[in-house]
């Protein structure tokens, strides 16, 4: 059983490994014609990439991945906690507390987050809220992704069988020394693969900073092109450092899948939208 959406069965796994495929071939076709493309053109000419084997370019791309890094580690640290606060709201039974946090995550959910950063970069400051730069992005991608983390939680507390609670009431539980204690150790770890996901979300979010101009990879890589005027291959070294990064997480977030599975628990699957 998943947490997230039911396990496909075998008509649904050979559908899935078919449309695997396909997408395999028009994707090494694509990059065929556009290698051919940038043969045509010059752009595989040694001569422009030779730069991106030196130190000194190579230092100046990771102090922009430091920023991504940074940013990204600052909204997980934020929304993680959010998130998990606002999926116990909204399984509360207070009404007073329910309201408000299902409403937070409606609202915050569906926001583009970039639209917060244009408020937090033009509204804001006109009336005397003008944060530093890092928290121009770091706060509208906090609200953003705790919103939809407070979704994860909320499918991984719902997953469990409803006697996990009865039996710790049995034992002279009070309902929140349950859901601390028995719940919600289970829960996290079921939906451990998920929260990975999340954080490749996160830090391709952060991609945002470019309209603030705060030093992340794209920011950088802008101001890199600009200088040497090697536009193409400097966006490609970009996407391989995305790609690395965001490969890893997703590794780690199916390792971890495959893992709670073998041991006999519940596992929320990561995000299909992933690499």
């Amino acid at each position: 059983m998943n947490v997230l959406f039911d396990e496909p069965g075998p008509r649904g796994r050979r559908r899935i490994r078919i449309a695997t495929v396909v997408a395999i071939v028009l994707g090494a076709a694509v990059l065929a014609l556009a290698l051919n493309q940038f043969a045509v053109n010059g752009q595989l000419d040694p001569r422009k990439w030779q730069p991106y084997g030196t130190w000194p370019m190579w230092k100046y791309l990771l102090n922009g991945l430091g920023g991504t890094l940074l940013a990204a580690g600052l909204v997980l640290v934020l929304a993680m906690p959010l998130g998990l606060l606002l999926a116990l709201g909204r399984l509360s039974e207070r009404r007073w507390i329910r309201w408000p946090a299902r409403t937070y995550i409606e609202v915050f959910r569906v926001v583009p987050a970039l639209l917060m950063v244009f408020m937090m970069l033009f509204a804001l400051p006109r009336y005397g809220l003008d944060l530093p730069t890092l928290w121009k992005l770091v706060v509208p991608l906090t609200l953003n992704r705790s919103a939809q983390l407070a979704g994860v939680f909320r499918a991984g507390i719902l997953s469990l069988d409803a006697g996990q609670g009865e039996a710790a009431a049995a034992l002279g539980m009070r309902p929140w020394q349950a859901m601390w204690q028995v719940i919600l150790p289970q829960a996290l770890r079921h939906v451990l693969p998920s929260l990975i996901s999340q954080s490749v979300g996160t830090v391709k979010d952060t991609s945002l900073g470019y309209v603030l101009s705060f030093a992340e990879v794209i920011t950088i890589g802008k101001q890199l092109a600009s200088y040497n005027r090697y536009l193409i291959q400097t966006y490609l070294v970009i996407a391989l450092i995305y790609f690395v990064i965001n490969f890893a997480l997703s590794r780690l977030g199916r390792w971890l899948e495959r893992r709670e599975r073998r041991i006999g628990h519940v596992a929320a699957p990561a995000d299909p939208g992933i690499i």
